[in-house]
């Protein structure tokens, strides 16, 4: 028997709509309305102070551990901003714009870094789930959210986010192989930002794009310019539209790239240069929008300077309300809450031996 082609692949695109100095495509650029344009760039401000904000809180020793969003504030916003309330976000550990976007107040966040369980709480009516820290454990969440969704006829899509470490992941090729299988309508958005924690992305996969292991699952795929809000909301729309007409998932790479740290316990001179840092800076997904929208006349320099103030204020109320939470917060047994509606006997068991334990204790002891 002779061999023949029996497959030929697709090709992979790639989307870019405003270029590194903000000048825009016409031919592609989506003409939304000027107050969702606003929205869109007041949303990457304020993720942006916040972050720097929250370093600041970490380095004082007020917060633990976190990572930060900086660089990758465009892939975030962009796609979140095309769904409708009732569909749901499926995080990682890095997505506070995207959560900020679809409700999560800043206290919440604070209160989560700040080690309360509280914090992870999500608001009623709010669909997103908390954030999950394990690489990549969240896109099985997200097709089996996706999927009950459909069984139910709830018309709602799923926007899970992962990095390009994940994609290496069994869980990955899981979620996207019964995706697929499933019909679920699902989008899959890797933030590629070239690191997994210190692992430069070509030593953790050979394949020239992410975007192409979609392929292999017969489901569409697309690579963006990750830091330029209006390709990543275009392709994020297209994606959107495509589950909800056909149940069909997508696969989108936005190759972005982190500015800050991987996390603040993270020393990112020991695997990356300054010239490397300081190329992506010329490629900064915010000053971008804003050049693209001072072209458009409606960014002066006084609505720079009014927008940061008015970041800067709800920062601020945000960083009051959580210190009073904080201090409301005396007892330590919540620990116990918020994992069940009905609490396991073992469970029950366990709080009441802590509370007997710790009600024994003497004041020094509590605070030694």
């Amino acid at each position: 028997m002779p061999r023949k082609t029996t497959y030929t692949p697709p090709a992979v695109e790639f989307l870019s709509i405003l270029d590194e100095d903000g000048q825009v495509d016409a031919k592609l650029e989506p003409k939304l309305p000027q107050d969702f344009l606003r929205r869109l760039h007041d949303a990457m401000l304020l993720a942006r102070r916040f972050d720097e904000r929250m370093l600041s809180l970490q380095r004082q020793g007020r917060i633990g551990t976190f990572a930060p969003v900086k660089g990758q504030e465009a892939a975030q916003v962009g796609a979140a901003a095309v769904l409708s309330e009732q569909d749901w976000v499926v995080p990682s550990f890095r997505e506070t714009a995207a959560l900020v976007w679809r409700g999560l107040p800043l206290e919440g966040v604070l209160l989560y870094n700040a080690g309360y369980n509280e914090g992870g709480r999500v608001p009623d009516g709010q669909n997103f789930l908390p954030p999950s820290v394990p690489v990549g454990s969240q896109m099985l969440h997200a097709a089996g959210l996706a999927y009950g969704g459909k069984l139910k006829k709830s018309g709602a899509i799923v926007l899970t986010f992962f990095g390009d470490g994940a994609t290496s992941e069994g869980d990955f090729h899981e979620a996207l192989n019964f995706a697929s299988v499933l019909a679920c309508p699902v989008i899959f958005l890797c933030q590629n930002n070239h690191y997994a924690i210190s692992m430069p992305r070509a030593k953790q996969t050979s394949s020239r794009t992410l975007a192409q292991k979609a392929i292999a699952y017969e489901m569409p795929c697309l690579q963006v310019d990750g830091n330029d809000v209006l390709a990543v909301y275009v392709a994020a729309k297209e994606a959107a539209e495509r589950a909800r007409a056909e149940n069909r998932p997508t696969l989108i790479e936005c190759v972005t790239y982190r500015l800050s740290v991987h996390t603040t316990v993270d020393d990112p001179s020991k695997y990356r240069s300054e010239e490397e840092v300081k190329t992506w800076e010329r490629r900064d997904p915010l000053s971008r929008f804003q050049t693209y929208l001072r072209n458009l006349g409606m960014l002066a320099e006084k609505d720079v300077e009014a927008a940061e103030e008015a970041v800067s204020a709800r920062i601020k109320t945000a960083l009051h309300a959580w210190e009073d939470r904080m201090a409301s917060l005396t007892d330590p047994a919540v620990m116990f809450e918020h994992l069940y509606a009905s609490k396991p006997p073992a469970l029950k068991e366990q709080q009441d031996r802590f509370v007997q334990e710790w009600s024994t204790r003497g004041e020094g002891a509590r605070h030694g």
